[in-house]
């Protein structure tokens, strides 16, 4: 079993950037959308390889959230280390959450991460109380390609030891997470979270989860 990282074990299927966008909001800030997305994509890209493998889970989100606050022009520092609290705050309670269930898991299946991340996920995984739950951690800054490439899935599936057919991917991405797994012929899980979507499963059949938790009924 294969699972993304930022959206998926740390939050119900929502991502990043609109978790940091409703904190930002919630703190008091006042950030037009057609500006705030193009500046979390330059903040997130900014951090791509250009932090230390050692950069702790806190450290990566104060920076990524101070590159955006930096872009947007807001001048209160104290917004962007309130976002910062709360998001690993938010994070960790949810990860917490599920530790049992990737405990279980772990138990039964061989796990492991592939994450579109900063070249620091294991020790973000570290910081987490997770890593030991799983077998490889595949972070597309280390290997040079990124979710959907069909490649980045294979590199965890050679680690691992399984063919594409004996594997299941769970992320809350349809175009990254859901689009690259069916490329490569592996089962997916869509994390959609608990708010409506007009979007439908990437494939007829699929199996569409509003929590992580509920792979307890699916898998166990």
């Amino acid at each position: 079993m294969l699972f993304d990282f930022g959206g998926t074990l740390d939050a119900d299927g929502l991502p990043w950037k609109e978790r940091v966008y409703r904190l930002f909001v919630e703190a008091g800030a006042v950030v037009a959308r057609d500006r705030f997305d193009p500046s979390f994509y330059k903040a997130d890209d900014a951090l791509v390889g250009a932090i230390p493998p050692t950069t702790s889970f806190e450290e990566t989100v104060a920076r990524l959230v101070g590159g955006v606050a930096g872009a947007l022009g807001l001048p209160d520092r104290s917004i962007a280390a309130g976002v910062t609290r709360r998001f690993i705050g938010d994070s960790l309670a949810n990860i917490a959450v599920n530790v049992p269930l990737l405990r279980e898991l772990a138990r039964r299946y061989r796990l492991g991460v592939v994450s579109n991340f900063y070249g620091n996920l294991a020790r973000v995984c570290d910081d987490a109380g997770i890593h030991s739950f799983f077998q490889v951690l595949v972070d597309s800054a280390e290997v040079g390609c990124t979710k959907p490439d069909p490649r980045i899935f294979q590199r965890a599936l050679e680690a691992l030891g399984v063919p594409a057919s004996a594997a299941t991917f769970v992320g809350d991405s349809l175009p990254r997470d859901m689009a690259g797994a069916r490329a490569v012929g592996m089962r997916h899980i869509w994390l959609a979270g608990a708010e409506p979507s007009a979007d439908g499963p990437c494939c007829r059949g699929d199996r569409r989860i509003g929590s992580l938790r509920e792979l307890e009924a699916i898998l166990l």
